[in-house]
């Protein structure tokens, strides 16, 4: 899947088609309140001692004239979380302890484990779920298309498997990723932005 969908998005980049402009994003995202879950340090995933897991369920209105994974990556790129790349989720426990990570679920559906082991399982789907990770941890049931991308304040996109030795440089490294200027959905005026609020 991932090879198929670099080939689309090289496609839709150089032509143009199915990828929306700024117009068609004001139109395509809609209002809606945060979810907020919050996860403790386990001892083998850190997780964030601060800022919580942010979801935002029926944020953007599909649309059959654009590619909903394009409408991600123009949305996030709109908002400065660039870099993005599509593909499924990873089926295996993992983190990343220098960046900031959202998901867009363009297609199909998947179940969702969060926050690691002793975490919780949020069902998401095509168009519901934009999710703000301040420390993505992973499993997947079902397969989906998704977009991701990473916030541009981060010290590496590095991902980490979940293992006791990583522990202690995890706890050390996560709180000093700084906070994103912009929510990767709705921009200056984000809930993101009150729901991480810096020391």
């Amino acid at each position: 899947m991932p090879v198929t969908e670099t080939l689309k998005k090289i496609a839709e980049k150089t032509t143009g088609w199915a990828r929306p402009g700024e117009e068609d994003l004001v139109k395509l995202v809609r209002p809606r309140k945060p979810h907020t879950y919050r996860f403790k340090d386990d001892g083998i995933i850190p997780n964030h001692p601060r800022w919580p897991l942010v979801i935002y369920r029926g944020a953007v209105r599909p649309d059959e004239a654009f590619d909903p994974a394009a409408v991600f990556e123009e949305l996030f790129e709109r908002n400065g979380w660039s870099d993005s790349w599509r593909d499924g989720i990873y089926d295996y426990v993992h983190y990343h302890s220098g960046t900031h990570e959202v998901l867009g679920v363009a297609r199909g559906q998947a179940k969702v484990q969060f926050g690691g082991l002793k975490g919780r399982t949020i069902s998401v789907k095509a168009a519901m779920s934009p999710s703000c990770l301040p420390e993505p941890v992973i499993t997947a049931s079902r397969r989906a298309t998704t977009c991701w991308s990473s916030a541009p304040i981060r010290r590496t996109a590095a991902m980490t498997n979940a293992k006791s030795e990583d522990h202690k440089a995890a706890i050390k490294t996560i709180p000093r990723v700084g906070r994103p200027r912009k929510d990767p959905v709705y921009g200056a005026d984000g809930s993101l932005l009150k729901l991480w609020c810096p020391l």
